[in-house]
């Protein structure tokens, strides 16, 4: 069958295990989980596995969780508890909502339960206290092609063990006094077996537990009894956690956990160019205010590509046609950015703003008459309809579309050039206005009251077609011109990666606008003739001051800089 917005059926390796398991009966029923730490605000990386989770759970008839692995309370916040709520809810509103789980999960609710787990494992023998600080247990872990050495304290008995745990619950070490170990290889080829810390003391409340407690789990020890309590069912993680998978069965393995037991399943990241994907880089960039917060439309972030304008389709589009992989590549932001360009070209209604305006004056255009012209709302939509444009005898148009002396193939306006108006009427450049530094201030034509429209009855032809806002009844704005963050592809291959900021990634304008344009409601998307896509600001736009993001110029800018 196809997925829920039409498109042909997905078929991965991930998707294929799944079919696989269900037509041998192998669980119950499909339960995916989308497990973010709350440290910070997800990413367009954080997409592809929202996708992938919510497209399979949708598939297969099942239920996905939004689970909140919080068990650092150094990092972790409210504020980001509900930016990423928000977030997930937005991009699967109206495609998977249905497969949501009914209530959202925290691996701080299960802290208790974990904590028997962890007591089970020190009475089987197979935990330990260890009062290695980690400068300390460097020197005996040794390397991947070394082995490592075991702890002092790995044969302590179990009655000591249980009792050492129950003090550190109690409260009585400093943090980093003691650890509690898993107890399995300390030659295993895979570091991540060699007697991993599952328990840490951190003395510092919890954004949901609160100070209930001063010993928290580490993420391999929670993250697959999680899946386990939950009845997860495919346990879909990206490729960096594949060496993490022994550990993970390990655990399952060696407690008495419910079957069918959750299998761990790894896919590549996504790894778009242009970007930083790293969260400590990220928040590195909202602290230093490289940026202007976390939803910053110049940001990777989910709030920040909502914020500039892009559309929930778009994004999972470009995830779907990333596909899912085991290949670790660099994916070309452009297939992101041409994702909303195809939406908002079938879907965005048009209308004209000026950007950079150049006074045009119609000198044998009747002073203080105007008059109402009809321009299209969406030529690849004819239910769009069409709408009133205001035309009268002074206009703007953009600085770039005259020359006093142009080249030849330059198409628009200049001295005694002929061009059109878009919908309304042919007009000839007869003179030019200029300030005491011979800056042009403003252009005098004259039009032609026969081409209304724009086509002359006696059939010439222009070549040239410009964009145009009537003067009187133009509307202010600021237009902020977003585009990438980084200069370079991959801004963290080498170096610092604060090197390649784009110094132009904001430029911020005032532009004059069709009037039109004030009454554009939040969220609404058009297109700037000629120009490129754009919205309003959802945070600093009002009826008093208008404020536009340009969500993607009509062209792949960078593409031409790229052949260079």
């Amino acid at each position: 069958m196809n997925d829920a917005e039409g498109n042909e059926p997905l078929k991965d390796f991930i998707r294929d295990r799944v079919v696989a398991d269900v037509a041998a009966g192998a669980y119950p029923g499909v339960v995916t989980r989308f497990p973010p730490e709350p440290n910070g605000y997800l990413h367009i990386g954080h997409a592809k596995s929202i996708c992938l989770n919510f497209g399979i759970a949708l598939e297969n008839s099942g239920v996905c969780n939004l689970r909140f692995d919080d068990t650092n309370p150094a990092k972790e916040d409210t504020e980001f508890v509900e930016s990423i709520t928000e977030d997930v809810r937005w991009l699967i509103e109206g495609w998977s909502d249905s497969v949501l789980s009914s209530e959202i999960f925290f691996a701080s609710s299960y802290f208790e339960q974990l904590h028997d787990y962890a007591v089970q494992l020190i009475r089987d023998g197979n935990a330990y206290v260890c009062d290695l600080s980690l400068e300390e247990w460097e020197s005996y872990r040794g390397a991947p092609e070394l082995p490592g050495k075991e702890s002092p304290h790995r044969n302590r008995g179990v009655e000591e063990n249980l009792d050492l745990f129950s003090r550190m619950r109690g409260g009585e070490f400093a943090d980093g006094e003691k650890t509690l170990r898993a107890k399995i290889d300390m030659t295993s080829p895979n570091l991540h077996m060699r007697d991993p810390v599952i328990y840490r003391i951190r003395h510092e409340a919890h954004h949901q537990a609160g100070e209930a407690w001063c010993i928290y789990p580490m993420y391999d020890f929670t993250h697959c009894l999680s899946d386990s309590i939950e009845g997860i069912s495919h346990s879909i993680c990206t490729l960096e956690f594949e060496v993490h998978r022994p550990l993970y069965d390990w655990v399952l393995d060696k407690l008495p956990v419910p079957q069918p037991r959750p299998h761990q399943h790894e896919f590549s990241r996504l790894s778009p160019t242009y970007m930083v994907m790293s969260k400590r880089k990220l928040l590195q960039l909202v602290q230093e205010k490289h940026v202007h917060g976390w939803d910053d439309p110049r940001m990777p972030t989910i709030a920040g590509y909502r914020r500039r304008g892009f559309t929930a389709a778009s994004i999972r589009s470009f995830c779907q046609g990333v596909g899912v992989t085991k290949f670790k590549g660099i994916t070309d932001v452009g297939l992101l950015e041409n994702a909303i360009r195809e939406e908002l070209n079938k879907t965005a209604e048009r209308r004209c703003a000026v950007l950079d305006p150049l006074e045009v004056v119609i000198d044998n255009y009747p002073e203080g008459q105007s008059e109402d012209l009809e321009a299209i709302n969406n030529p690849e939509d004819e239910s769009a309809g069409n709408r009133v444009l205001p035309f009268g005898r002074r206009l703007f148009i953009e600085r770039a579309d005259f020359m006093e002396d142009p080249p030849k193939k330059f198409f628009r306006l200049g001295p005694g050039r002929e061009v059109r108006l878009r919908y309304a009427y042919f007009i000839t450049c007869q003179s030019v206005e200029k300030d005491g530094d011979g800056n042009i201030m403003r252009i005098h034509c004259t039009y032609d009251p026969e081409t209304r429209g724009g086509s002359a009855p006696d059939g010439r032809k222009v070549k040239g077609t410009l964009h145009w806002v009537s003067a009187e009844h133009a509307v202010d704005a600021e237009v902020r011109l977003y585009d990438r963050l980084f200069t370079e592809p991959e801004p963290e291959a080498e170096g610092d990666f604060l090197d390649y900021l784009n110094p132009d990634s904001l430029k911020i304008i005032a532009a004059k606008l069709e009037p039109s344009l004030v009454k554009l409601s939040a969220g609404q998307r058009v297109q700037f003739e000629r120009l490129g896509y754009f919205t309003p600001d959802p945070k600093d736009s009002t009826t008093d001051k208008l404020v536009f993001n340009r969500i993607v110029g009509l062209r792949d800018s960078w593409a031409k800089l790229a052949k260079k």
